[in-house]
């Protein structure tokens, strides 16, 4: 069978289109990531996961991939639908709120929620990319990129703040549609305006704020980066100048991205990216999430909250391929938890019949082929993860059918690498390694003369009360003694650290 082309849906061009590289085998993909202020929710999880099956199928044709994602720590307004936020920054709002109450600062509001964000990432079994560069590290090159703007033109000054000039990039609006400069801002709703500014629609680069919890000092006074810029400076420092791939939410269509397309292919005077791929949103049992409705959840309200396996969870959130909106509901969460221990009882019974070692010819090997390789074709059709979802079912069915009359040696071994193909691929069928090597150990260390468990369950109760820096004062004292916590399905799990 022919290598499959991935091709996936280009924003830009409204086609389905091959995802091109620059350079032949190697994927350079940027994704936008969340901004810190509370927990992620599980909207923002189903992009992120777009994100993530992208890798996955690239690195199933062979590829290598640099994937960048972002954490946005600064620069996020309230009101960002428009073209120039207004509103208060994020990171302030959330200080302000009674959650923000158990943080002395704005900065440890940030570093708090930013480790939470990375503790979900691994337990809904994403893929670390190469770096998770924050807006609040990479001031310099933000400033630089502002000072460059205004030199050749594109951006200006006023006192209070410096704006891209909307109307010196013939381009911006191909990716929204937003064409009509004029009526740019119709429609949606007044914002706080500079009289300065030259024309509505110019956004904002940097926001003079003495006032602001974190700033910065610029050559244009005390201040902050909008929000757009950093996504601009941090994809070009770390994949180069113009980038194969570049992803998010439908929401950041405009005008995060198309301020992003404006401000690099400025900067560099050539294409920034060329092809665009965006999620559609989430809807929980058939409405938009909301609080005030009850139906918002964050990753932690459904694993921690309802003790719902964070892959069934991953599996309810991919069962819909991205480019349809999704609706999150109880019942599919039920079957998500059902299909996956399904999955999971397949693994065990293959484990079992490899130690069993029957004789017998490999009955499995190019039945389960197959349907791998409908799988890969289905995920590069624009990730077709209902389609790719469906073979790895079948091909759990035909390995429960031969296991019926018993597996072979040989058939087992093939059963075994058809799952951990279809795991790289979906994550969804995850080996029982870690976990059982966590709960197996029969020689639990001792932190300042308490058990590292202890530590465990005195930490958990500290984040159940809330009282956050004491929560994370114990897993620095555990991560200094050089052991790392991991969350599984049967709990948070402790693991001695590799070392150099």
């Amino acid at each position: 069978m022919p290598t499959p082309v991935l091709r996936l849906t280009n924003t830009l061009t409204r086609q389905l289109e091959p995802v091109k590289t620059a350079e032949p085998g190697h994927l350079k993909f940027y994704s936008c990531g969340p901004t810190v202020y509370s927990y992620a929710h599980v909207g923002n999880f189903r992009t992120f996961l777009t994100a993530d099956l992208i890798v996955r199928t690239a690195e199933a044709l062979g590829w290598r991939v640099s994937f960048v994602t972002n954490i946005t720590d600064v620069g996020h307004l309230t009101e960002d639908d428009v073209a120039d936020a207004s509103g208060e920054d994020k990171m302030e709002k959330a200080l302000k709120s009674k959650e923000g109450e158990a943080f002395q600062n704005v900065w440890d509001l940030a570093r708090h929620y930013a480790d939470a964000f990375l503790e979900d990432w691994d337990r809904i079994r994403l893929r670390r990319p190469m770096v998770f560069p924050r807006a609040t590290e990479h001031m310099r090159e933000q400033i630089v990129a502002v000072e460059e703007l205004i030199q050749k033109g594109h951006a200006y000054a006023t006192e209070k703040g410096v704006y891209f000039r909307i109307l010196s990039y013939p381009e911006h609006g191909a990716l929204s549609g937003n064409r009509d400069k004029d009526q740019l801002l119709v429609g949606v709703r007044d914002v706080v305006q500079d009289e300065e500014k030259e024309h509505p629609g110019d956004f904002a680069l940097w926001k003079v704020d003495d006032k602001h919890l974190m700033q910065w000092h610029s050559p244009w006074g005390w201040g902050f980066p909008g929000w757009h810029i950093e996504c601009s400076v941090m994809a070009m420092k770390y994949l180069g100048e113009t980038i194969d791939l570049h992803g998010g939410g439908e929401d950041l269509v405009f005008p995060h991205h198309e301020s992003e397309i404006a401000q690099s292919e400025c900067l560099t005077g050539h294409t920034f990216c060329p092809h665009w791929i965006h999620t559609r949103f989430l809807q929980v049992n058939g409405e938009k999430m909301s609080k005030s409705k009850g139906n918002f959840y964050t990753l932690r309200d459904l694993v921690d909250g309802r003790g719902i396996d964070p892959v069934a969870v991953r599996y309810a959130l991919i069962a819909t391929p991205y480019g349809k909106p999704s609706n999150l509901t109880d019942q599919g969460l039920r079957d998500a938890a059902r299909n996956v221990e399904r999955i999971r009882e397949c693994r065990r019974q293959i484990s079992s019949s490899i130690e069993k070692a029957l004789p017998g010819d490999n009955t499995l090997g190019s039945e389960l082929d197959r349907i791998y390789e409908e799988a890969l074709e289905a995920m590069c059709n624009d990730l077709n993860t209902s389609v790719a979802i469906a073979s790895l079912l079948g091909g759990v069915s035909a390995v429960f059918r031969e296991l019926t009359a018993g597996l072979s040696h040989a058939s087992a071994t093939s059963a075994a690498s058809f799952l951990d193909k279809m795991d790289a691929l979906l994550g969804l069928a995850p080996s029982e390694e870690l976990t059982a090597a966590a709960a197996s150990s029969s020689s639990e260390p001792e932190i300042e003369g308490k058990p590292i468990s202890t530590w465990i369950e005195e930490r958990q109760a500290a984040k159940k009360a809330k009282d956050f820096a004491l929560a994370d004062t114990i897993r620095d004292k555990i991560d200094a003694a050089g052991y790392e916590l991991r969350d599984t399905p049967e709990g948070v799990v402790w693991k001695a650290k590799v070392r150099d």
